[in-house]
């Protein structure tokens, strides 16, 4: 399985796949935006901090015991770190699987335990 990580201080463009392989019959993608408004207030935007090297390492952690439960060929994630804008991007999931409940499965998966257990804080910037 390609496990690709990246944490960055720039804004997130869409990225290409990954080659696919023969296999591979779903591209599951999810872009994170931050919206307008926080727990009811209207917002500027969210700094996300980081202790990147454990952050990487969860979410690897992760990535590999979702994959025993949902198979999927290969994962990109790309988390924004730093001042990110309403309506910009602070994090793309982009999953390669045979089929798409699988990608799908694995994505909302990921997500919840990602926002649960991986140091990675968000803070509001009115």
């Amino acid at each position: 399985m390609r496990v690709e990580i990246i944490l960055t201080r720039d804004p997130i463009a869409r990225p290409q796949p990954a080659p696919l392989d023969a296999e591979t019959g779903s591209l599951v993608e999810f872009f994170g935006l931050v919206r307008g408004t926080e727990s009811g207030q209207k917002i500027e935007a969210l700094t996300y901090e980081s202790y990147d090297a454990m952050a990487e390492k969860i979410m690897r952690e992760k990535i590999a015991l979702l994959q025993k439960r949902h198979p999927i060929q290969g994962i990109r994630v790309v988390h924004r770190l730093g001042r990110v804008p309403r309506g910009e991007a602070a994090i793309y999931v982009g999953i390669q699987s045979a089929h798409r409940g699988e990608g799908f499965r694995f994505l909302q998966e990921f997500m919840k335990e990602l926002k649960q257990d991986v140091p990675i804080w968000k803070q509001v910037v009115s």
